[in-house]
């Protein structure tokens, strides 16, 4: 008898369909502070990121910045004054417009 998930995936019983099922990102609120970006997500992970890393956050003020809200039902960021937009599944996989800055 296999009990364990990984062994349930290798052994057949769980359909790699299933085991590959993408989880989508969900913020319960976003905050900006010290040019840091800020979300809490529905399973309460804080993520956060720096905003030089979007081309629209780089040059925006600290309030621009603050003035940051949930949109799509917390699947992404929206900036309005700034015209941008970034998923919250972007986000947390890491994907970046601009390299950091060493």
């Amino acid at each position: 008898m296999v009990s364990q998930p990984v062994d349930r995936l290798h052994a057949g019983e769980i359909p790699l369909s299933i085991a590959h099922q993408k989880t989508e990102a969900v913020a319960t609120r976003a905050w900006a502070v010290d040019r840091m970006i800020y979300v809490e997500l529905t399973d309460q992970r804080i993520v956060g990121f720096p905003a030089n890393r979007f081309r629209r956050l780089r040059d925006a003020s600290e309030r621009e910045l603050a003035d940051v809200r949930l949109e799509v039902a917390g699947t992404a960021l929206r900036w309005e004054s700034l015209d941008e937009d970034i998923t919250i599944e972007g986000v947390v996989a890491g994907r970046f417009q601009l390299p950091p800055v060493v």
